[in-house]
């Protein structure tokens, strides 16, 4: 499946070829239209690119977007997803704004990570993971087994 970003992409690419051989943007455009139908970019857009392309718009050259300024995601990191962890196995009444300070990210980013990433939830103002873990779920099927060993011998008990 090809998204709206490799699309723009492609069609520019193709914008910078037909440039290159000396059509005009209102020929490109006719062209385009033909083999992409309603998902081809507007005329204007292609007469803005033809002037990128043949050097008469100040501007770089470029075929994809520049990256954009900022700090990566502090989410993704495992080393913060771990940190985050410990502090809340440790300590299940730990604050946010608490982990964020010892960790040294945003309380925003730390949320992610407890709710999205490790998949916690407040109850009670403690910190309780979503789904069981493993020892939860053998525990609760050994259980399980007993009581129905226990209605099997004695079935008016139960």
């Amino acid at each position: 499946m090809v998204t709206s970003n490799d699309l723009l992409i492609k069609q520019r690419s193709v914008i910078k070829f037909l440039a290159a051989e000396g059509c005009s943007a209102a020929n490109i455009h006719a062209k385009m239209k033909t083999v992409y139908g309603e998902m081809c970019i507007s005329d204007c857009a292609v007469r803005k690119w033809v002037r990128i392309f043949k050097g008469e718009d100040p501007r770089e050259i470029i075929l994809r977007d520049r990256k954009r300024s900022g700090s990566p995601l502090s989410a993704l990191v495992t080393a913060h997803q771990e940190k985050v962890d410990c502090m809340i196995r440790a300590n299940r009444r730990v604050k946010q704004k608490e982990i964020a300070n010892a960790v040294g990210i945003s309380k925003e980013r730390v949320h992610h990570i407890i709710t999205t990433v490790l998949g916690y939830l407040k109850v009670s103002a403690r910190w309780v993971p979503r789904q069981l873990t493993v020892e939860m779920k053998a525990q609760r099927k050994d259980m399980c087994t007993q009581l129905l060993e226990l209605s099997t011998v004695c079935p008016r008990m139960y």
